[in-house]
């Protein structure tokens, strides 16, 4: 039997499409959290619901990660706020209006490619159909990961 204690702050993700949790684990950049914070991922645990998910636990001060990404990765992913060990809020998802580093502009001529400092910024121009397009250069992004 698999045993993770409880979080005291954090977050967790719940709901998340089984084999997604690496994804989800890149583009929020978990990886440079620091030491301070402790992240747990179980991959393809099973679920009444959807039959088989992953789970991502994350403790550290709510302020260090950007959730808003998340309704753009999948607006179906259960997010559970946690504050001295209790859940506090669970986050509706929805699709944010700017993303960031997250997709790249295919526009070979667009800015964004060229300048490899310059941060990847996406806008969103039709929540309807879930169209982002380049801030820079107003190449069209539609599919969603």
């Amino acid at each position: 039997m698999l045993n993770i204690s409880g979080i005291h702050e954090g977050f967790v993700l719940d709901h998340i499409k089984a084999g997604d949790s690496m994804t989800i684990y890149r583009d929020l950049h978990l990886d440079t959290l620091g030491s301070d914070c402790t992240i747990a991922m179980i991959m393809n645990a099973k679920s009444n619901k959807m039959g088989r998910k992953d789970i991502i636990k994350i403790e550290c001060p709510i302020e260090k990660v950007d959730l808003d990404i998340l309704g753009f990765i999948d607006h179906k992913i259960t997010v559970n706020i946690i504050k001295d060990d209790q859940i506090v809020e669970k986050k509706v998802l929805t699709l944010p209006k700017e993303i960031k580093n997250v997709i790249t502009c295919k526009n070979p001529r667009c800015i964004s490619t060229i300048e490899q400092e310059l941060d990847q910024i996406f806008i969103l121009t039709d929540a309807e159909k879930e169209v982002y397009r380049c801030k820079y250069c107003e190449e069209k992004y539609t599919g969603r990961k």
